[in-house]
C-alpha cells in the first residue's frame, strides 16, 4: 500500500467501481478501498445471512426461507433501461462478458386501486382501459408528434418548439387531461415527480424516446432489462476490469485519516498504519459526512414472498408505478419484483423492494398501499436512508464525492452523477465509444 497511486477510490459501490475501471483503462494508477468486506457499498447485493445480519443482527433466518446461498438481494431496487446510459456503459468497457441480463417481463401502473399494464404499442394504447376513446386519439396525436419532431427541422414543430416550451404548454397544445399527462410523465418519461411540467419539453421527448428504444431493443415486453444474480453483479464486474488493467483492490480496510499538502490539496489517505499517496480522491458520501448535505431521506422496503404479486399473470419479473398524482403525494412510489429465474431467490420464492423519497414522519405509512399490492409477505425488512450530495464539486483540493442513489426506478439520473464526475475530474466529456480489448485486438461488441 506504500505506494504513489493517482487515484484513490474509497467505496465499491456502482458509481466508484465504473470510475475505477475507467480509469484504469485510461492508464491511470488506481487503489481502490472499502471498509467492508464485500464489494458493493449501499449498492450491494446480500445473499439471506447477510440480509439477517444487517437489518435484525442476532437474528437467524427461518428455514422456511432455503438456502441463505440462493438469495442476491439488492440494497438499492433499479432496473437498467434497454438503451440507457448504464448499458452504455457497459459496452463501452466491455464488462458485459462477466454479465448475463434478461428482460423484465412487464412495467404496470397503479390507478383507482388497481394496477394496469403499461401500454407497448399503438394497439395496446387504443384497447387499455387507462384512458377513454377520445383521449386515446388525443394522445395518439402527441406520440406521432413525438416520433416525428425533430428539433433542427421547423417544418415538424407544429409551431412547438420543444427547447423553449415547457412541457405544461406541451401538454395543453395538444388537450391531454392530468390523468393522460401523469401516464406519460411519470409511466413513459419515467418521472419521479411533477417538477418537469415547468422545464422545456424537449427534455421529457428525449426520455420518451429512451423508453421507446430500450422497448424495441428486446421482446418489447418492457424497457427494462436486469441481470442474473443481482445488481451486485455490476460493481463486481467493473472491479475485475480495473484489475485487468492494474487496479489494487483492498477491502476490509477502515481509513484512519486524509492526508493534506501546504495548499490544502489531498495527497494520500492514512489506513491501518499505511500511508498511500495520490493525486485526488473519489469517494461516496460515507467517507466524508462534513462535505456533504443532506437532501432528503428514501425509504426501501425488502419483501420476501412466496408467490406472485397477484393481478400480473404470474409474472417473473415486473415493476409497479404507483403515480404521485394517483397517491396525492410528491413523488411516485415503486414495486420491484424479481423471481427465481433470475437467480436472486430460491424457486418458489420472489423478491419485492418497494421504495420511495420520504415525504413524513411515518415513512412505513406512506408507502402502504404499495405493500398492499404484494399480498401475504413472508419475510420484510426495513431501511430508510438519508440522501446526500456534496457541497462542492472538489476541484479546489482533488476530493471528489459522488451523490446517494436517489428513489428512481432505473439507472439513469445514477449515470449522469457518474458523466458529472468524471468531467469534474478530467476536465473532459466522457467518451462512450466501446473500448478495446486488453490485447488490444478486437473492439467490444
Amino acid at each position: 500500500m506504500n505506494e504513489e497511486y493517482d487515484a484513490i477510490i474509497l467505496g465499491t459501490g456502482l458509481k466508484e467501481c465504473i470510475l475505477s475501471g475507467i480509469l484504469s483503462v485510461e492508464k491511470k494508477k488506481v487503489l481502490h478501498m472499502d471498509r467492508n468486506n464485500y464489494y458493493g457499498g449501499e449498492s450491494a447485493s446480500l445473499n439471506l445471512n447477510q440480509l439477517f445480519e444487517k437489518f435484525n443482527p442476532g437474528t437467524a433466518a427461518p428455514q422456511s426461507l432455503g438456502q441463505s446461498r440462493d438469495y442476491s438481494v439488492d440494497l438499492v431496487p433499479k432496473f437498467l433501461m434497454g438503451t440507457g446510459l448504464m448499458v452504455k456503459f457497459l459496452l463501452k468497457t466491455g464488462v458485459t462478458r462477466y454479465l448475463e441480463f434478461q428482460e423484465v417481463q412487464n412495467s404496470y401502473v397503479y390507478k383507482d386501486k388497481k394496477i394496469y399494464r403499461v401500454p407497448t404499442s399503438a394497439t395496446e394504447v387504443m384497447t387499455s382501459s387507462l384512458m377513454g376513446i377520445f383521449e386515446k386519439r388525443r394522445c395518439a396525436e402527441f406520440f406521432k408528434f413525438i416520433l416525428a419532431y425533430k428539433q433542427n427541422d421547423p417544418s415538424t414543430h407544429q409551431g412547438q418548439n420543444l427547447a423553449q416550451k415547457s412541457m405544461a404548454e406541451v401538454y395543453k397544445y395538444f388537450g391531454l387531461d392530468d390523468n393522460t399527462q401523469s401516464f406519460i410523465g411519470h409511466s413513459v418519461a419515467l418521472y419521479h415527480t411533477d417538477d418537469y411540467l415547468q422545464r422545456p419539453a424537449l427534455e421529457t421527448v428525449e426520455k420518451i424516446v429512451l423508453y421507446g428504444d430500450s422497448l424495441n431493443q428486446y421482446k418489447k415486453l418492457s424497457p427494462y432489462i436486469y441481470p442474473r444474480y443481482g445488481l451486485g453483479e455490476l460493481p463486481q464486474a467493473f472491479a475485475r476490469l480495473a484489475a485487468i488493467y492494474g487496479g489494487t483492490y483492498m477491502l476490509d480496510k477502515p481509513i484512519e485519516e486524509i492526508l493534506y499538502g501546504p495548499d490544502g490539496h489531498v495527497i494520500g489517505v492514512k489506513s491501518q498504519g499505511e500511508i498511500a499517496k495520490c493525486k485526488f480522491i473519489i469517494a461516496d458520501p460515507s467517507y466524508f459526512p462534513d462535505r456533504v448535505k443532506k437532501t432528503g431521506r428514501v425509504i426501501r422496503i425488502i419483501c420476501i414472498l412466496n408467490h406472485p404479486i397477484p393481478n400480473t399473470n404470474n409474472e417473473n419479473s415486473l415493476q409497479i408505478i404507483l403515480p404521485q398524482r394517483e397517491m396525492k403525494r410528491r413523488n411516485d412510489i415503486y414495486v420491484m419484483a424479481i423471481g427465481s429465474d433470475f437467480h436472486v431467490v430460491p424457486k418458489g420464492k420472489y423478491m419485492a423492494i418497494v421504495s420511495t423519497n420520504v415525504e413524513t414522519s411515518d415513512p412505513e405509512k406512506e408507502v402502504a398501499p404499495a405493500l398492499g399490492l404484494l399480498g401475504a409477505i413472508e419475510q420484510k425488512f426495513v431501511s430508510i436512508i438519508d440522501e446526500y450530495v456534496p457541497l462542492d464539486d472538489g476541484k479546489k483540493d482533488g476530493i471528489f464525492i459522488s451523490s446517494s442513489y436517489d428513489g428512481s426506478s432505473h439507472f439513469e439520473s445514477t449515470s449522469v452523477d457518474v458523466l458529472n464526475l468524471y468531467k469534474r475530474i478530467t476536465g473532459q466529456e466522457m467518451d462512450l465509444t466501446p473500448m478495446k480489448d486488453p490485447t488490444g485486438e478486437e473492439t467490444f461488441e
